[in-house]
């Protein structure tokens, strides 16, 4: 099978996009660990308990809170930068650059078409996490604690993606689509 060439638009939305997500994933995971805040809770009211202090459970809490928003404030950022990519990412096919790909094309491959599908798939998770965002951010408070139950749901989509993604470039690369690696990278095929 022939390798594709990608344009140095693609390349840089792509690696644009995939460092955000991996900086997006980077706060989830220190905001569900590390940084929980029952967990930082916990830190400041052993360590005030040893100096003869203490705070109620709930001011604890809020502690934890202000002590992780900086942490926090990079996830909202990077969602931001993320919006902005997305937003380039569907605009640039108005103007006759990296055209969505049909999967409902006859001579596609099943593969192609899973492929395809699993883009549309993906893409339409990724817009609802970013106006569900958005919409934590910038709408009613009202709606915020249904945007959240919402929102937190990436998890659910984001990870088997990236496994999704990264096993069958890996798959293509040692099989059928040798240089697919260097050819995001680069642009070109790598010749051996």
């Amino acid at each position: 099978m022939k390798t594709k060439s990608y344009s140095r638009i693609f390349r840089i939305l792509h690696w644009a996009i995939a460092i955000s997500f991996t900086l997006l994933l980077f706060t989830i995971f220190l905001r569900l660990t590390w940084m929980n805040k029952y967990n930082v809770a916990e830190i400041i009211g052993d360590f005030l308990s040893n100096t003869n202090q203490s705070l109620s459970q709930d001011e604890l809490i809020v502690l934890a809170k202000q002590i992780r928003k900086p942490m926090w404030d990079w996830h909202i950022y990077i969602g931001y930068v993320l919006t902005g990519l997305f937003l380039i990412r569907f605009t640039i096919p108005l103007f006759g650059y990296m055209k969505f790909q049909n999967p409902a094309v006859k001579v596609l491959t099943k593969k192609e078409k899973f492929q395809r599908w699993i883009y549309i798939i993906f893409y339409v998770c990724v817009v609802v996490s970013l106006v569900t965002g958005l919409i934590i951010d910038f709408g009613p408070k009202e709606y915020k604690k249904d945007m959240e139950a919402i929102h937190v749901q990436a998890l659910y989509y984001l990870i088997p993606f990236i496994v999704l993604h990264i096993g069958g470039v890996l798959f293509a690369e040692f099989t059928t689509q040798k240089g697919l690696i260097s050819n995001i990278i680069s642009g070109s095929k790598r010749e051996n």
